[in-house]
């Protein structure tokens, strides 16, 4: 029981224990780092999944020399690539089952057409944007899915969204995670990402609740 809730708190708080998995486990890290990182984009049951924190966090260890940067940024853009497209095909493949029934009372099968119209005309910033909003990212390509979004549309934005939000916090952390003040305080450093990266969901929220009472 104990080896198993130390796996777990190993994955969920990978970005903090990371300096320790490097030492013990060496090469097989790239590995564990492209597990999370796609389970976290690629099933909709693992949002809790560190995600930009861990992006960061590996960023600075690869300044260090723990990874070799370029093979890091192509292993996890592909985990983040690839975990959308699963999550969008589950999606696809789950959504008209789920709408096919005529008598479910809340699923309508109108719903699922406004969504596939939604997606449509706004999928493609949709994915871009969930990207970077811990937990919508998770949800955004199983609901592209549902929707059932142009595959074609959907993984020319899912390939742009994931190389731009791999890059952005990777080489946040290689050029500033080891900044005196960044190293001493990393936990902060770590939870302010996670708190920056919420935002834009709430400000988002906030503003169409205005924009209805309005």
């Amino acid at each position: 029981m104990e080896h198993i809730r130390y796996f777990i708190d190993l994955f969920i708080h990978l970005d903090k224990h990371l300096n320790g998995i490097i030492l013990e486990y060496g090469i097989w890290t790239y590995l564990l780092l492209f597990i999370v990182i796609f389970a976290e984009t690629g099933f909709v049951v693992t949002p809790f999944l560190p995600g930009d924190s861990l992006l960061f966090a590996a960023g600075a260890f690869a300044a260090l020399g723990s990874f070799n940067l370029a093979l890091l940024f192509l292993i996890l853009a592909v985990a983040a690539i690839l975990g959308d497209t699963v999550n969008y095909w589950i999606g696809n493949y789950i959504g008209p089952k789920i709408f096919s029934e005529q008598k479910t009372r809340f699923l309508k099968k109108e719903h699922l057409e406004r969504t596939h119209q939604f997606y449509e005309k706004h999928g493609g910033k949709t994915i871009i944007i969930a990207r970077f909003i811990p937990i919508i990212r998770t949800f955004a390509p199983f609901v592209a899915g549902i929707g059932s979004m142009s595959y074609g549309r959907f993984i020319s934005y899912n390939v742009f969204g994931g190389l731009l939000w791999v890059m952005l916090f990777l080489f946040a952390g290689y050029f500033f995670g080891n900044l005196p003040f960044v190293k001493n305080n990393f936990s902060f450093v770590i939870l302010a990402i996670i708190l920056i990266s919420v935002m834009p969901g709430f400000i988002e929220y906030f503003r169409q609740k205005r924009v209805k009472k309005a």
